[in-house]
């Protein structure tokens, strides 16, 4: 079985959905299950430089105290996956396109969920700045990957046409918001479910192949 998810690293329902999903992995294992996550932007027209927070909460939701209305659920939702959510504690908001590019690299270096978690964890809960180059690098070498071949590959253009490619291909598939987890690249599940919701849908998927279902195409 085949597991694509669509998310963006600033995504905090990504964040929640990822815990979500774990939790249906722990309750129902999936053997054989090969997980890759795709990259998504929130704000594609984002700066490369990012923009204070300040501002970015102005522009998207009038201020803060609108902004902290939005978030009330989020932090809700956080608390219950054990999720520190410090919204206060972001100073910037960055363009995710060299996070995506890392989360890419990292596939190709078989720790591709430990690098995502580990953005999640330094934007969310740390308030790091995940669009500054050093700042990736050390969060790499925090999730086990190798530092100089990382900071090699970001400071290259490796990966980014790519990134973009997949970018754009999630939207003309109708994917307009994140997270999205779609199995075997035919069953789309939109936003962060209950695990409850994540095991039914395996269910089904498995029920399929053992069925003679199709096979997902390769790549």
């Amino acid at each position: 079985m085949h597991l694509d998810i669509v998310s963006d690293t600033i995504c905090p329902w990504c964040f929640i959905g990822k815990r979500r999903f774990e939790r249906a992995l722990a309750a129902e294992p999936q053997p054989n299950l090969t997980v890759l996550w795709r990259p998504f932007q929130l704000n594609p027209e984002m700066p490369p430089e990012g923009m204070a927070r300040k501002d970015y909460l102005a522009a998207k939701f009038g201020g803060r105290e609108n902004a902290d209305q939005v978030y009330v659920p989020v932090r809700e939702a956080g608390d219950g996956e054990n999720i520190a959510f410090d919204f206060d504690g972001m100073p910037r908001t960055p363009n995710t396109i060299l996070s995506h590019r890392l989360i890419r690299w990292a596939g190709d270096q078989g720790n591709q969920d430990a690098i995502v978690e580990t953005l999640f964890q330094g934007y969310f809960t740390e308030g790091r700045d995940i669009a500054d180059l050093e700042t990736l690098v050390e969060l790499a070498v925090r999730a086990g990957a190798a530092g100089a071949a990382a900071r090699l590959y970001l400071a290259s253009d490796e990966g980014l046409r790519e990134v973009q490619a997949e970018d754009q291909i999630a939207r003309q598939s109708g994917i307009n918001g994140v997270p999205a987890f779609i199995l075997n690249r035919k069953y789309l599940i939109s936003g962060a479910q209950p695990p409850e919701a994540f095991i039914q849908a395996l269910a089904k998927v498995r029920e399929e192949e053992a069925e003679g279902g199709d096979a997902p195409p390769p790549g």
